[in-house]
């Protein structure tokens, strides 16, 4: 049994990370300019930035193929946290509306300190979406002591979203003709425009707070198994629950201040991956997580491109079509459980 599981566990991180591999080949060589698979590799071996193709490559589709690989590895590991915490299966930063408050905040100073011609760094993003994210986040706690049904905080969460995105669309009053248009892709969702600035700071936070998770997944799988049960093996409760809010947090304010608010992918990823895997050991399903996220995200990213090209699609929009169903499954087969 424990060798069928070892088999298991293998075959399924072959597969996750075979996906990926292939998903981001695809990401790079397909678009308005083919490039071939030989020429890509070759272009990549010798790094010349000579020519056309090689600088859409370097300049564009490297830059943004690793960041959805990145940004969509956070966001599955964000909603596989909430989850965990919330011990609610469609707990997700957009469902909670820790997104929305991200987005609130970076839209507040894109709007007033771009008009003060202030430079916004990468970082100084991060920062604001990661306030965004504590203060929906603190929201959603106060409510969580209220409220006994895990069904009305969801909605709770949903109701905070609202509001937050209400706030947003006034600031967005504010803001210059020439900021409307790239707070407008940045509010939907995208991955457009990403620099290798960008990609090495989100590559840093997200590294981070990856390790940090990994090592924080044998507390996690005694948490999973019930808080009385987690104090008697010696594990600080209130300390691991700061360290979840606060994990989550860092990794959907990554994501919301590069590319917008992404839904559905940090609450179907964990339960595709818990399917394909067989366990819920948080030593398996934290590094298979982010590869399932990253493919996810890789396959949505290179349909939002190439399925109207030109026109881009935002990227929420076909991860809500492939996301939402898988939803919509979780809860019925919760009912089924509730029923036998």
């Amino acid at each position: 049994m424990q060798r069928n599981r070892k088999y298991r566990y293998m075959a399924a991180f072959v597969l996750l990370g075979a996906g990926v591999l292939v998903l981001l080949a695809l990401n790079i060589c397909i678009g308005s300019v083919k490039i071939t698979l030989p020429d890509m590799l070759r272009t990549l071996g010798n790094q010349e930035r000579n020519g056309t193709a090689a600088r859409i490559l370097w300049d564009i589709r490297l830059p943004r193929a690793a960041a959805v690989l990145i940004l969509g590895g956070a966001l599955a590991l964000a909603g596989y946290l909430l989850q965990t915490f919330f011990h609610n299966p469609i707990a997700g930063p957009f469902v909670l509306g820790i997104s929305s408050g991200a987005k609130m905040v970076v839209a507040l100073v894109m709007v007033f300190l771009a008009g003060k011609a202030v430079r916004v760094t990468s970082a100084s993003m991060i920062l604001a979406a990661f306030v965004g994210a504590m203060l929906s986040m603190g929201f959603v706690l106060l409510l969580s002591r209220r409220v006994s049904r895990m069904s009305m905080l969801v909605v709770s969460g949903v109701m905070i979203g609202y509001i937050c995105s209400a706030v947003t669309e006034l600031v967005v009053t504010f803001a210059e003709d020439e900021q409307i248009v790239n707070l407008h892709n940045w509010s939907q969702g995208s991955f457009s425009g990403m620099t290798w600035e960008n990609v090495e700071v989100m590559a840093v936070v997200v590294a981070a707070a990856f390790a940090v998770v990994f090592l924080l997944s044998k507390p996690l799988g005694a948490y999973q198994l019930g808080e009385a049960y987690a104090q008697n093996l010696g594990v600080n409760i209130r300390l691991l629950r700061i360290g979840l809010v606060v994990l989550s947090s860092i990794l959907s304010a990554c994501i919301v201040a590069f590319a917008g608010p992404v839904s559905f992918v940090g609450i179907a990823t964990p339960h595709l991956v818990k399917k394909l895997l067989g366990t819920t050991e948080p030593i398996w399903m934290i590094p298979a997580c982010f590869l399932g996220g990253s493919a996810f995200c890789l396959f949505c990213d290179l349909l939002a491109r190439c399925l109207l090209a030109p026109t881009e699609l935002s990227i929420s929009t076909v991860t809500a079509i492939f996301g939402a169903p898988v939803v919509l499954w979780v809860m019925a087969e919760r009912k089924k459980e509730r029923v036998a």
